[in-house]
């Protein structure tokens, strides 16, 4: 049984457009949020950190500084929270901290993933029990290790009758299908804001496309978007999951090598609709819903949103705020609910997701001295 009290998750996504600090009241039978706050990557870190996460050559020392500098960060980021709301370690049961994933490969001889930020200072410097390093046990059980966070969408938005779909636009796009009287699913569908935002950045040297603005002034190139639909991954069969690891600026450029002359503002176009494209594929492959519920960053893109809509005629595309669940603050909710969980002894992953062999207690333990 989950203890009830105050719980702090805190996460950074594949985005790295910031780190999401939400405070939030757990039980076994509810999960409502408190305050929340946002503190933006400082953009020396971020760089180093995009330095390491796409196959370049690094140093365990740079490693090792920049788990250290993510831990001073989200301590620095749960303590603003406290002052915020006037409480104190005292009065938080847990943090549940994900880290800032760096390299993720579930496939392969060797399957691991690997998130920075050191949890030990995050105890430390906020003197409050700490969980993280959620995925490696699922890991070792034979799972992906993600998506993780659809166990949480069962648990806040299943329907007894309702078929439900809960879509994910951060960096990488998931959905958790909720379907009455079937096994949960959830998975990566591919790039969610990943591609598009670095484009932006190469482009403009801004780090989004704000509301989809630039990407709605453009025209798609059907055979650039037919060329990137090809690619393997979109084929494969759940249980599956990616990163920047996978889709990055180097993937872009090698399908863009066959179109020297397309805009800018085309590309930018292309890569919505590629989001948009691969996200309502998947949704129609689990059997279609009655309503896509879409939480993260890509949420805010209208231009993004209006396409989700027309590629999905006769399904609600709506924003999870609808529902009472900050889209904001939806992965950070859910890792606070995680660390309740893990604190309990009861398990976080669901088999059915992630492809483990069994369900189970999921993250370490870091505990705060008792003095």
């Amino acid at each position: 049984m989950i203890k009830s009290g105050r719980y702090i998750g805190v996460m950074s996504g594949t985005s790295l457009d910031g780190v999401d600090v939400v405070l939030a009241a757990i039980s076994d039978k509810f999960v409502a949020e408190q305050s929340s706050l946002s503190v933006t990557f400082p953009i020396d870190l971020k760089k180093r950190i995009l330095n390491i996460c796409q196959g370049q050559e690094t140093t365990l020392s740079e490693i090792g500084k920049i788990d250290r500098e993510l831990g001073s960060l989200y301590a620095d980021a749960i303590n603003q929270l406290l002052v915020k709301t006037g409480l104190t370690s005292a009065d938080i049961i847990a943090i549940g901290c994900h880290g800032q994933t760096v390299w993720h490969e579930p496939d392969g001889e060797q399957p691991f993933t690997m998130q920075l930020g050191d949890n030990n200072r995050v105890a430390a410097l906020t003197g409050i029990t700490t969980v993280g390093d959620f995925r490696r046990r699922d890991m070792a059980y034979g799972g992906q290790g993600a998506p993780l966070v659809p166990a949480f969408h069962l648990a806040v938005l299943g329907h007894p009758t309702e078929k439900r779909i809960v879509l994910n636009i951060g960096g990488i796009a998931n959905i958790t299908a909720l379907l009455p009287g079937a096994y949960v699913k959830g998975y990566d569908t591919g790039p969610g804001n990943m591609l598009m935002d670095t484009w932006t950045w190469r482009i403009k040297q801004k780090s989004f496309d704000n509301d989809g603005e630039w990407a709605s002034q453009g025209h798609i190139d059907n055979l650039l978007l037919k060329n990137m639909m090809n690619d393997p991954y979109f084929k494969r069969s759940s249980p599956k999951s990616t990163g920047r690891e996978y889709f990055n600026m180097q993937w872009l450029e090698q399908h863009l090598v066959a179109f020297p002359s397309i805009s800018a503002q085309d590309v930018q176009t292309t890569l919505c609709e590629l989001t948009a494209a691969s996200i309502a594929e998947q949704v129609l492959l689990c059997g279609g819903s009655e309503r896509l519920i879409v939480c993260g960053g890509g949420a805010k893109n209208a231009f993004l949103m209006q396409r989700l809509s027309a590629l999905l005629p006769g399904i609600e595309v709506a924003a999870s705020d609808k529902f009472g669940l900050s889209g904001d603050d939806m992965e950070a909710l859910a890792f606070a609910w995680l660390a309740a969980r893990t604190v309990a002894g009861l398990s976080g992953n669901l088999a059915s997701v992630t492809g483990a062999t069994r369900e189970t207690v999921l993250g370490a333990v870091y505990p705060k001295n008792s003095d």
